[in-house]
């Protein structure tokens, strides 16, 4: 017999006994299913045999790990049933690459007609698993089995990152014969997996699966055309430039060819700035940029490129930060922990910032304020404005596309921005790469070089972070004239440098430490370069360190 304890009780088992026979025991008390759990403080699968003492903590679909977990498993689902109903044979490729609403896109190559007939089979197949509750199981192989494996099934991708494997080793999951390679854990069965939908959309569909809030409701599936059209022109240059997945990129790496990578890249970007600002200079009545995104997208950066480029096209623009019209510290509302919360509409003084803003569209003489975070209050230094013909403001801030914050202005003198990095790179074609992973790796970077933070701390916070991006930006990015993604293909192999170090500081017994462990496994297939070759204006700078830029 083994000892198991759980909530601080102590359990008898047979020796031998799985964590998911034990986990049955335990369902009851919890609202959400059981996915995962804690195990002597290692992250296990719930078929693991247990063959000591051990002090068990489940993990349920309402935690983030436990919902990627559940993502990931109704991922493998889905692609087993899109390839038994459509036939591998007839498969050229399918590729889950982006996030669309709450779903994955999953585009489909080969002459497969991606109709509402054939995914309403599709979805009817992947129902037809979890009611049969098929034992998802495990296979450790070698690298050199993996290899062939995956080139025999024509997944190339995996064939190809696996070549950067530095581990002898891989684990090959399984469905009922079907198999893949996922980064991450798996659920037990499929027959937990009863939550998602899909959806035809554009040349592919969206597989539709719920949030850690709701782990048992499929959210409605809301297209977002302008945000899904930027990452389908981000996509379309990766795929140009040969590098739409991380195998691809260490190729570039290898083979020398990276520098030219960059240099495209930053070009792209540029391009991009230049026709917004082009775009800004046509529209005769634009006074006011609002400039809105998510955390570590690089909007401080594209400010001031945006603000040369607006001087090449003839303007004279103003940068002004909505932080400067924060209300006074004792008027600033707080979280649900307690903490000051600037992130929600209300810390903004929205009726002074209209105020100043009516003001100076009307051509008067203001004095701007700026906001002291030492003694948490605004203050005036003497720094006054006044628009002329050729002025702009260029306004930075995470409401700047919630009109409500703007009631006062015209909208066609409005310009608004929304800049986020949507990731143009997959893992592999099976396997994509999370915005917000991506931001939140930006994210630790800066924090320990700038704010001393390391990055236990930032991931600690990240959750309060993705919290408010939900409710105050992510539901006004439709709303935007222009959308810029600075996400660059390359980014990854310069920012690996500097957040694996900071990773590996986060301690084992720290609550952060399985997200520390996640992203360095992740990192562990990225091959690294120089930041020196990267311009002094990129957006990257912002978080590397280097930019010409006062960031």
């Amino acid at each position: 017999m083994i000892s198991v304890n759980i909530g601080n009780v102590s359990y008898e088992y047979e020796d031998g006994t799985t964590i998911y026979e034990i986990a049955k025991d335990f369902k009851k008390f919890y609202e959400n299913d059981i996915i995962l759990a804690v195990c002597n403080g290692k992250l296990s699968e719930l078929s693991n045999v247990l063959t000591e003492n051990c002090i068990i903590k489940f993990i349920t679909t309402a935690s983030h790990i436990g919902s990627e977990c559940y993502k990931r498993s109704v991922t493998f689902m889905m692609l087993k049933a899109f390839y038994k109903v459509a036939g591998r044979s007839n498969v050229g490729r399918i590729s889950v690459e982006h996030s669309v609403s709450k779903g994955y896109y999953c585009a489909v190559g080969g002459g497969i007609k991606v109709d509402n007939a054939f995914v309403k089979q599709v979805k009817e197949e992947m129902n037809a698993l979890v009611k049969r509750d098929i034992l998802i199981t495990k296979e450790v192989v070698s690298v050199t089995k993996a290899i062939e494996k995956f080139g025999r099934y024509g997944m190339k991708d995996k064939e190809h990152l696996l070549k950067y494997r530095r581990a002898s080793t891989v684990n090959v999951y399984k469905m009922e014969g079907f198999e893949d390679y996922f980064y991450g854990y798996m659920a037990y069965s499929t027959g937990c997996l009863k939550y998602f939908d899909l959806i035809p959309y554009d040349e592919g569909f969206v597989l539709q699966l719920p949030t850690k809030e709701n782990p048992k409701e499929v959210p409605e599936f809301k297209p977002q055309n302008k945000v899904y059209n930027t990452l389908k022109e981000t996509t379309s240059w990766a795929k140009m430039l040969g590098v739409s997945t991380i195998g691809q990129i260490n190729d570039k790496i290898t083979s020398g060819e990276i520098n030219n990578i960059m240099l495209v890249q930053e070009a792209i970007q540029e391009k991009k700035i230049a026709d917004i600002a082009s775009d800004i200079a046509k529209r005769k009545d634009v006074k006011v940029i609002m400039i809105a995104g998510p955390s570590s997208s690089g909007k401080t950066s594209f400010s001031h490129r945006l603000a040369v480029q607006l001087i090449a096209q003839g303007l004279k623009p103003h940068p002004i930060p909505m932080d400067s019209y924060f209300v006074n510290r004792e008027d600033t509302p707080v979280d649900e922990d307690g903490k000051l919360d600037y992130e929600v509409v209300e810390a903004v003084d929205i009726e002074f910032f209209n105020e100043q803003m009516t003001q100076l569209l009307a051509g008067k003489r203001v004095e701007l304020p700026d906001f002291d975070f030492v003694v948490g209050k605004r203050v005036f230094d003497g720094k006054y404005l006044q628009l002329g013909e050729d002025d702009v403001l260029i306004i930075e801030g995470i409401h700047c596309l919630n009109d409500a914050v703007s009631y006062s202005l015209p909208s066609d003198k409005k310009y608004k921005i929304y800049v986020s990095a949507l990731t143009p790179l997959n893992v592999d074609e099976h396997n994509r790469i999370a915005t917000s992973d991506w931001r939140l790796l930006r994210r630790i970077v800066r924090d320990v070089r700038t704010r001393g933070t390391s990055a236990e701390g930032t991931i600690e916070m990240w959750k309060r972070v993705r919290r408010g991006e939900e409710k105050n930006i992510f539901p006004y990015q439709e709303s935007a004239d222009a959308i810029y993604n600075s996400a660059m293909v390359y980014e990854l192999s310069v920012i690996k440098t500097y957040a694996e170090p900071a990773l590996f500081s986060v301690p084992k017994d720290s609550e952060q430490y399985f997200e520390a462990k996640r992203l360095l496994k992740f990192l562990d297939y990225v091959l690294a370069v120089p930041k020196e070759n990267i311009p002094k204006n990129s957006l990257l700078r912002e978080f590397v360190g280097g930019s010409i830029f006062p960031v």
